[in-house]
């Protein structure tokens, strides 16, 4: 009888375990598709540049006020513990050098895309879950009007477009509050923080390095965004949890990426 019952429970969650594991890849897959759908159908914003402007408003713009504050305390805070750890070795003048290689590297493209996730991607999969609920993507459909070019099309490329941008603010105002911290309140040098930080700092392995994982996060998080609302159930209970799952899944993947992409940098 126990083991009767021990048997049906393994089988249970083996049963429970596999469907799960056959759900993800169908919703890789699926993701896969609709961002194949939305490239192929990006026609429409080459014609209506506005449509694209209005949601870079919208993603971007929006998000500057939580991007900067969240930028000047990351900043602040690098300055104070950078020049705790670098007084030990006697190296504190080079303070500049490690606030700007530790934003333009790592703390900037990936804080940037965490926020972009948690503000613009909701309000993105908010929106496109709400319009699937009041069957507004269906009244386009039946009125011969792309929903994937119209609406997801534009929200797509305005992601990618303010992902970028928004690092290299975040990155900039960071290292603003880590001199702030660093050469007024605590007396480092300034020439020598800004000497040491500008030959340390190299264009192409730090700065485009940067910036190509800010864009790589952007077409993540935005593509994350968009097909969690494209997927939503039509309930006000489906959208909230698509919402949820939108900020899970984004910085579980741009955390991952963000390890991917530093390795292959390494290496190269």
């Amino acid at each position: 009888m126990i083991r009767s019952k021990l048997l049906t429970s393994a089988i249970r969650t083996l049963r429970n375990i596999g469907s799960r594991f056959t759900e993800r890849i169908w919703r890789m897959g699926a993701g896969a598709r609709l961002f194949g759908l939305i490239v192929v159908s990006s026609g429409e914003c080459l014609r209506r540049p506005r449509l694209v402007v209005r949601e870079v408003y919208f993603t971007g713009v929006m998000s500057l006020i939580i991007i900067l504050v969240s930028a000047f305390f990351v900043g602040m805070v690098l300055g104070l513990q950078g020049y705790n750890t670098l007084q030990t070795y006697g190296s504190s003048e080079a303070i500049g050098v490690l606030v700007a290689l530790s934003l333009v590297r790592e703390l900037g493209p990936v804080i940037t895309a965490l926020l972009f996730a948690g503000r613009a991607g909701t309000a993105i999969t908010a929106e496109i879950g709400l319009m699937k609920a009041t069957e507004q993507l269906s009244a386009m459909e039946m009125m011969a009007v792309s929903p994937i070019a119209r609406v997801l099309a534009p929200r797509f490329w305005a992601g990618v477009i303010a992902m970028p941008i928004l690092a290299a603010l975040f990155c900039m105002v960071g290292v603003l509050g880590g001199y702030l911290v660093a050469v007024p309140l605590i007396g480092v040098d300034a020439g020598a923080f800004w000497s040491q930080m500008q030959a340390s700092v190299d264009w192409q392995h730090d700065i485009l390095n940067g910036m190509f994982k800010s864009v790589v996060f952007g077409v993540a998080c935005t593509i994350i965004a968009i097909f969690e609302g494209y997927d939503a159930p039509p309930t006000a209970e489906g959208v909230s949890r698509a919402t949820t799952r939108t900020v899970v899944t984004s910085s579980l993947v741009v955390l991952g990426l963000d390890f991917i992409l530093t390795s292959f940098m390494i290496n190269i």
